[in-house]
This record gives structure tokens, sequence and C-alpha cells, in this order.
């Protein structure tokens, strides 16, 4: 677990210098990054959205920055962290059921701006802006089984100005938009639908494609049903995962060519979480995904120009939630919390949603150290 260092506190000058956390092995490391963020999403409706983040080089791993370090915010960071990225020296964090995208300083956490996004989903950047899915304000209340009360309008793409962090403009895409990326000029967002029931229940499958310069939505592409994450790789490849269907079409990853968009091709099934660092997309699945109640054995795997390659992760007995990569030798897990319960006098394990999960780290395959995180360890960013 904890490996004894000492810190230099003025190794990087900052505010957040006199956070105190748990002492961890980063003896090898290679120093590239700063920080290693990690967003707790929480659970629904507790306000228990936190941000971690790991010090580099000090090796300290810190909980709850955002809450120590702005203790006047009401209400802490939110209801339901999902999604972070860093752009220039700030940190720009979605958090969908309240309602907001909060941006933070990278170096010391504190508060810039809180922007009202209705049901805020996923972010990507160009130079100039910020770009967000939103679910548009659909929901499903349910009963038991049976739905009581749905709004489905179609999804959004909200542009916010980097600058004035000010809303400028919105538009219409697909529905329940989930994950977008940048480029090349254009935005690729995956439109994931499946709240409603019968008559209209259905997944989207489409990817919407937005010219950047005129804000419009210049095509839409037909891939696979619940799309969810997309990924550019910087050298015209697209890809975008889906959750499947829970039923007869499993998660997998797709790609497409920015180039002609027309004819995605299926990469790989078994995708249960995934990130992109520089060109190589990092993958998480089971072929048990849909064996409810039962103990899932976890494979890995990268792909790079829509080559699959096997990737050495000792997953056992655990729950994998997200994936964020340093470098190919250094990879963090954040893991759900596991509940144990009896089945036919054997103990099994499943996933829990609402106690602290942990964070793993995989130093060239094997598991180097594990700290408590937030509950439902979920997003990743690096500087």
């Amino acid at each position: 677990m904890g490996a004894c260092q000492k810190i230099d506190q003025h190794e990087i000058p900052s505010k957040d210098n006199g956070l105190t956390g748990i002492m961890v092995n980063v003896d090898n490391f290679a120093y590239e990054a700063n920080k290693v963020f990690l967003l707790n999403e929480g659970s629904m409706g507790s306000n228990n959205a936190t941000l971690d983040f790991l010090r580099l080089p000090a090796g300290l791993y810190i909980t709850d920055a955002f809450g120590k370090m702005n203790p006047s915010v009401g209400g802490g960071l939110g209801d339901v962290g999902n999604d972070i990225a860093v752009i220039n020296n700030e940190l720009w964090i979605v958090v969908n059921n309240s309602g907001l995208v909060e941006v933070v300083s990278r170096d010391d956490e504190t508060e810039i701006k809180a922007i009202s996004v209705p049901t805020p989903r996923n972010i990507a950047f160009d130079a100039n802006y910020a770009y967000v899915t939103s679910w548009a304000g659909a929901f499903s209340k349910y009963e038991g089984y049976d739905l009581v009360d749905y709004s489905n309008p179609k999804g959004q793409v909200y542009r916010i100005n980097l600058k004035t962090k000010e809303v400028d403009g919105h538009i219409e895409v697909g529905y329940q938009p989930e994950g977008i990326a940048y480029y090349n000029g254009k935005l690729y967002v995956a439109n994931s639908g499946g709240l409603t029931l019968p008559p209209t229940y259905s997944y989207d499958n489409t990817v919407s494609i937005i010219d950047a310069a005129s804000f419009t939505v210049t095509k839409e592409v037909e891939v696979q049903v619940n799309l969810n994450d997309v990924y550019s790789d910087g050298k015209g490849n697209i890809y975008l995962t889906t959750m499947g269907n829970y039923w007869d079409v499993h998660s997998g990853l797709y790609m497409l060519s920015a180039a002609n968009p027309d004819s995605p091709v299926h990469v790989a099934d078994y995708v249960s979480v995934s990130t992109i660092n520089g060109d190589t997309v990092y993958c998480i699945g089971t072929e048990t995904e849909f064996e409810w109640g039962t103990d899932h054995s976890y494979s890995s795997f990268t792909v790079k120009n829509g080559v699959k390659t096997a990737l050495s992760l000792n997953l056992t007995h655990t729950t994998p939630y997200s994936i964020g990569v340093l470098n190919e030798n250094t990879i963090f897990v954040g893991e759900l919390a596991l509940s144990s319960y009896e089945d036919e006098g054997q103990t099994k394990w499943s996933s829990d949603y609402f106690n602290p999960g942990t964070v793993t780290c995989y130093w060239h395959g094997n598991k180097l150290w594990t700290v408590q995180a937030g509950v439902c360890p979920g997003h990743f960013a690096i500087y």
C-alpha cells in the first residue's frame, strides 16, 4: 500500500501544498506529469462527488481536494461527477445531476467559476471553446418496473467560451448524447438513447458530426446502439464505445475514419471501461457481462490504428470502473467497492455504488499499490 517517502513541499509551489494524504510508491514513475486527478462520481442524489489527486513526484495521494480547497462552496463538488479534463491551466469538471460545469485551477483546485448546463454529460475542447453534451432534461421515473413519467427530448451540445466562461450557444443532436471528441474542425458526438419504454423505447445508434466553425450538424452516422465514449487518436481515427443493449448486443469498440465516416469498423467486443493515451485506446471488459450476479473475469487490451493487442493487468477480484494511463507502463484503475453475499453456500461479490471505492496503480502489468478513493471512482485526467 503506502511507501514511506519524504515530501518536499516546495516541489510544486501551490496553495494546496499543505494538504495531507497517503504516501504511495512512485519511485519508478517517469515524471512527465505533475498530477493524476480522479473524479469520484458519488451516488446519484447523495451530493457526494469528490475530486482526488496523486501529486507527482512526491507520491502523495490526496482525497476530496475540491472540498478541502473550497470550504465556502456550499454542497461541495455536487451530485454525480460525470467527466473531467485539463485544458491550459484549468480543470473542467462536469457535474451531471447538479447541472454544472465546474472550472477550477489545475494547480490548486480552487474554484474559478461554476457554469450552468442542463444535465451535462461529457466535455471536449478546441482552441476557443468547451463543448458539453447535455441530455437537455431527459429523464425516466419508475415505480417498481413500471414507467410512470418520462421526458425524452433530443439532446444538445452546449458551447462555452473558454475566456469568458459563458455559454454562447447550443445545438440539437441525437437522444441522450454521451461522449464527445474534437478533431480537425469537427466534433463527434455519441448518442445513446434508451430512456423510454414501448412503443417509443429505443436506443439511439448515431454519431452526430458537427462543424465547429459554423456550429451546425453536418452528418449523422449509424454505428451501434447505446453509444458511450468517443476518442480521437489525432491521426484521423475516431474510436467509439457502445454499452450494448444488455441482452443480445455486447459492449464493444468501433472505429470510423474522419475522412470517410460513413463506414464504421467493428474493432472489438467487451469494453466495460476505456480511455485514450496518445494514439492508443486502452480497454477493460468481460465476456460474461450478460451473466448477472456472477463473478466476472476481466481482460484488458489496447488498440492502435485499429489493431487490438492484449494488455496484461492482474484484474482479479475487482470491479473496474475507470482507467487512466500515465504511460504504457503506468496505469491506474478505479474500482467500485464490493459487497459480499451468500449464494448456495458460496461467498460471492457484487458491485457497490454507495461506499468508497479504490484506485489501483499497475506498473508493468503488476499491482503496485491500492488506496481508498471516493464513491464510484469514475474519471481520470492527467497533467
